[in-house]
């Protein structure tokens, strides 16, 4: 009989090699961070106010961000990833109202891993088609783009860039990142 788990499987599992790769020296650090819990909340264009202020309270964050931005405290986050939608980084979403908005768990969905380092920005300009110097993309920036093709979300938390990749295409993409990185002496943690 087969067992089944409710465990999540890393996407990135077995090829995720812990250490320091590449030329000396630290350049670049990434690594995958697990059990991501991520949820989507879509409003109606009429209710957004009321939907994103009850969103803002109920998850502690105080304060609604702005297009493109995210907010948050210790624990949970908010994106704005699209004018009429937020994701809720580090909490589930319970309790909305239909009538103003529409709420997805997407927690497996995606894969997240997390860049810093010095060469962080160099590394991500390589293959992102957004300006990523501080002046133009600050910490708590939020931007859909496309990597390699493939959409994606970038996040520029305080912690270094949070990059949200489609779970189908985390490998691949992956293995891009190591390779680039390398020449910047690479830290997997």
């Amino acid at each position: 009989m087969v067992e089944l788990t409710t465990a999540r499987v890393s996407a990135l599992s077995g090829h995720y090699n812990r250490g320091h790769h590449g030329v000396e020296g630290t350049g670049v650090v990434m690594h995958e961070v697990p059990d991501l819990q991520l949820w989507q909340l879509a409003a109606w264009p009429e209710s957004l106010t009321v939907a994103a202020n009850k969103l803002a309270q109920s998850t502690g964050v105080g304060s609604v961000p702005g297009f493109a931005s995210a907010a948050g405290n210790e624990t949970v986050a908010l994106l704005r990833t699209e004018p009429l939608k937020f994701w809720v980084y580090g909490a589930a979403v319970e309790g909305a109202n239909p009538d103003e908005s529409v709420v997805l768990d997407i927690s497996h969905s995606r894969t997240q891993i997390r860049i810093s380092g010095p060469q962080a920005t160099t590394l991500l300009n390589g293959y992102l088609p957004l300006d990523l110097r501080e002046g133009s993309f600050p910490v708590n920036s939020v931007a859909s783009t496309a990597f390699h093709h493939v959409g994606v979300t970038l996040w520029r938390s305080p912690a270094g860039y949070e990059l949200f990749l489609p779970r189908g295409f985390a490998l691949s993409l992956w293995e891009l990142l190591l390779e680039s990185s390398m020449q910047y002496g690479l830290m997997v943690k």
